[in-house]
């Protein structure tokens, strides 16, 4: 793993003991983000939109399944709705349209891993990357979509649902970064529409596809060790930061040392990786989730009826 990435994850989960004196020297600014948090989700005007906005987000940092359950739950909505996000690590800026139509408009290097991969398994909705949710509404708007989806948009106040996602892995200490993995107060989970917790309202499933006898597992996620539960016999590793893009130079190289056959990918990291010419084993994540967030989503959507295109 990662030396950058195998320190913040046992800082922020399970960390020793010069971790936890370290967390605790860094609190001052840890209340500082508590309290910018904190005032801009009080006094942050709240816009209003005509169009069912539904929020799929979490208060901690890393992977918690957020991409995997808008996929789950817009699919009952295409073509008619859209997907916005921010693009993280993308090489780009401002607003993009990544995909309308049916259509695959920019690459994943202009529309980052997570886009992309909307773009793939939502083939008939229309991802938006944008720094400015808000303009990626509106945009959206003018694109004739009033089912909005937000991937990580807790933030972000408008009219909407707000979903929380909760994971089974959770932080060792409940601060705020930088010393805990909270990005505001835990507190804020109350003021969620729906929270669900992983293990009771949704938990996550994986198949491998297209496996082989030696597959070097080589990963871009947040927290990697979520994979273990899920990951077949392995014959190496090879991990990079949350979002990073990868060298197929290194990836040749690990594969000739480990006499690896393929390697094994998440979904999300195979669309920077299809163009390497490696064979590729894929981890496929399917979410499965309490019908009653179907519903509730349903239910939601059914408000704002007079705003959505007549079929």
């Amino acid at each position: 793993m990662d030396g950058t990435m195998k320190f913040l994850e046992r800082y922020f989960f399970n960390p020793t003991l010069g971790q936890k004196i370290m967390a605790f020297a860094l609190l001052p600014v840890s209340i500082c983000v508590f309290v910018g948090a904190t005032l801009r989700r009080a006094f942050s005007p709240t816009k209003q939109y005509k169009a069912a906005i539904v929020s799929v987000g979490n208060l901690v940092v890393g992977g918690s399944g957020k991409t995997p359950l808008v996929i789950a739950l817009a699919k009952d909505y295409e073509p008619n709705c859209a997907i916005v996000l921010r693009g993280y690590k993308r090489k780009s800026k401002g607003l993009i349209v990544v995909s309308h139509n049916g259509r695959i408009v920019v690459d994943v290097n202009k529309s980052g891993d997570e886009a992309q991969l909307l773009s793939q398994r939502l083939p008939f909705a229309t991802v938006i990357v944008s720094e400015d949710r808000h303009k990626g509404i509106e945009k959206a708007m003018k694109l004739g979509r009033r089912i909005i989806f937000l991937d990580d948009g807790f933030r972000f106040k408008c009219n909407k649902l707000n979903i929380l996602l909760r994971s089974q892995l959770q932080p060792y200490y409940s601060f705020c970064i930088p010393s805990g993995a909270y990005r505001e107060s835990p507190s804020a989970y109350k003021t969620a529409d729906i929270v669900l917790n992983e293990g009771k309202e949704y938990s996550r499933e994986v198949v491998v596809k297209n496996p082989t006898e030696r597959m070097l597992l080589v990963t871009a996620i947040a927290n990697p060790s979520r994979l273990e539960q899920f990951l077949p016999t392995i014959v190496g590793r090879l991990s990079y930061g949350d979002h990073s893009f990868f060298s197929k130079e290194r990836i040749a190289l690990e594969m000739e040392k480990s006499g690896a056959t393929s390697v094994l990918v998440t979904e999300k990291d195979e669309v920077k990786m299809k163009d390497f010419g490696f064979p590729l084993s894929v981890l496929k994540l399917e979410m499965v989730v309490d019908p009653a967030v179907y519903s509730a989503v349903r239910d939601y959507i059914g408000r704002y009826q007079q705003y959505l295109p007549q079929s």
